[in-house]
């Protein structure tokens, strides 16, 4: 069923745009961002979604005027942490420490070896490095949407301090770092619809090292 749903799946060059994807598959694709992976589960970044015909044209703008951006029903921006900071890593402790009921120095020690190394670091590689987070979750997403049937084409095509500037990131300790536009394939007019897929074969991808 994941292999059928990922060759389903394919970067949408044209959305039809007057199919709106339906909130209960919005929230789907959503929770499993929500859900994804990250490293020692700080989630450094945030999503924002657009669905704001005006704010959706000037991303259009900032993205080198990929259509998808107007064309497609929902726009999710991913947004990664500026830099890592004490009330930031603290913020994530409290919830562990609420949510599993632990006491607090059973998990303290771990995030204090975090901040020591964390910390010192510049505030590029740590938005780097939270930026890496945020494509995981991307992955999930566009995963989860082909299991809606929810065409999703993810985005690195766009100048980063536009889509920050309209949507107001800097002021949030946020940078824009990936796209992914949600909607559903227009029956004509896209040149990649049907096409086969291609990836490099297994043997050129994948080293065993048993």
């Amino acid at each position: 069923m994941l292999h059928e749903r990922l060759n389903w799946r394919y970067a949408t060059k044209k959305m039809d745009a007057s199919k709106v994807v339906p909130q209960v598959k919005i929230d789907s694709i959503l929770e499993a961002i929500r859900l994804a992976p990250t490293s020692s589960g700080l989630q450094p970044f945030e999503v924002i979604v657009v669905t704001n015909p005006d704010v959706k044209a000037k991303l259009r703008g900032a993205a080198y005027d990929q259509a998808q951006i107007t064309d497609g029903s929902h726009i999710l921006v991913f947004a990664a942490w500026d830099n890592y900071t004490d009330a930031r890593i603290d913020a994530v402790v409290d919830q562990l420490v609420a949510e599993r009921g632990l006491p607090r120095d059973a998990v303290s020690g771990y995030y204090d070896n975090l901040k020591s190394m964390y910390l010192p670091r510049s505030a590029a590689v740590n938005h780097d490095h939270a930026a890496r987070q945020a494509f995981i979750a991307l992955g999930l997403a566009v995963t989860a949407a082909a299991f809606e049937e929810v065409d999703a084409t993810p985005m690195e095509g766009f100048a980063p301090d536009q889509v920050d500037e309209i949507l107001g990131l800097r002021a949030r300790g946020l940078g824009s770092v990936a796209i992914l536009a949600l909607g559903y394939r227009a029956e004509q007019g896209d040149w990649l619809l049907g096409m086969k897929k291609v990836r490099r074969p297994m043997d050129e991808l994948v080293t065993l090292v048993a």
